[in-house]
């Protein structure tokens, strides 16, 4: 008898959104001092300046390839019996992805190793996609 609990998946799911929310709060931080007016030169107001943009940046890809994160989220705990175990691992694995991937481009300019980071995320909804594709197809 296999016991799953179907919601396992909102850990994930909600770690993620919490992760969105803090790049908001970040972006917001970063921008304050230009919004509130109290620096006269952009450049001089603090140290995250040079931040904003690849931060805004990031904050917009948090809105592409995690979309169908979410959607295969909420088909899984609306149909928990189509759940498996290995969605739980590929959720977690977009997660730290995502959290990795943002770190590298908000403070890095290495192409390179973004695209590499990226590849965990997206081969972990993939892979989400994947099974979820084979176990309906199997019926």
């Amino acid at each position: 008898m296999k016991v799953i609990n179907e919601y396992a998946l909102f850990a994930p799911l909600l770690s993620y959104v919490l992760w969105v929310v803090i790049l908001y709060v970040l972006l917001t931080i970063i921008r304050a001092p230009n919004i509130w007016g109290t620096v006269e030169n952009p450049d001089d107001c603090h140290p995250f300046f040079n931040l904003e943009k690849s931060t805004s940046a990031n904050l917009s890809n948090q809105f592409e390839w995690p979309v169908l994160f979410y959607v295969i989220c909420i088909i899984l705990i609306a149909r928990p019996d189509l759940y498996q175990s290995a969605y739980l691992w590929a959720a977690w694995m977009f997660v730290i992805g995502r959290v990795v991937h943002s770190i590298v481009q908000i403070v890095s300019t290495n192409i390179r190793l973004r695209g590499s980071v990226f590849n965990i995320n997206f081969l972990a909804v993939l892979f989400m996609w994947g099974i979820l594709a084979l176990d309906i197809l199997s019926k």
